[in-house]
């Protein structure tokens, strides 16, 4: 099977949703309520990145004593939380940071950060019926030969946000709603020094 096409579920946990591949961008799209997963292969831009039962591996490692786990769905749909994300990536040597949205965008250092990963709310649906409340959705963003694109396993592409000041417009305009959150993706060694962000600016809004 084409590693770019196709729906996939294997024994060894693979469960990734159709790809695409547009201009040698990796592109997971959404199946079931695996957006975390899809943002994790989308911002390593590897399908083998991480696998379903990777991130159902790390649910375990967090509650083992659970029943029923509190980082997942209980359906065993998906729906993973922001700590199976962060474990995760620091298995990717990779440390995490929730910004501060009382701080402007411009403060960070684009080129001390792997990538974006946005927690937006969304429509729950069930079937064809859009059910009267939300619930939050993952959505990688990455640079990819110096340009920005937003990776959301939701669209049919990855979408071109541009160079660095067309993202600070993009990720100032989002951060604008309560409701959304962003996690800046750095290694360990930035994770540590903070060097993601600068500290000779004035920082306050």
């Amino acid at each position: 099977m084409d590693p770019h096409s196709g729906d996939t579920s294997n024994s060894n946990g693979q469960c990734t949703a159709s790809t695409k591949s547009t201009n040698g961008i990796y592109h997971e799209k959404q199946m079931k309520e695996l957006c975390a997963l899809h943002a994790l292969n989308n911002l390593f831009q590897d399908r083998q990145a991480f696998t379903k039962k990777d991130l159902d591996d790390i649910c375990v490692s967090l509650s083992p004593d659970h029943f029923i786990n509190p980082h997942r769905s209980m359906l065993g749909l998906g729906n993973y939380d922001v700590n199976v994300i962060m474990a995760a990536l620091q298995k990717k040597d990779c440390g995490t940071v929730w910004f501060d949205k009382r701080k402007k965008i411009s403060i960070l250092v684009f080129e001390n950060i792997k990538g974006f990963i946005l927690n937006i709310p969304t429509d729950y649906k069930w079937g064809l019926l859009r059910l009267p409340f939300k619930r939050k959705h993952w959505i990688a963003i990455n640079k990819i030969d110096d340009l920005y694109y937003n990776l959301d396993s939701k669209l049919d592409a990855p979408e071109l946000i541009g160079h660095e000041q067309q993202l600070l417009s993009y990720l100032s305009e989002q951060l604008e709603s309560r409701e959304k959150e962003l996690l800046l993706v750095v290694t360990s060694d930035v994770e540590q020094t903070a060097s993601w962000r600068k500290h000779d600016c004035d920082e306050s809004d």
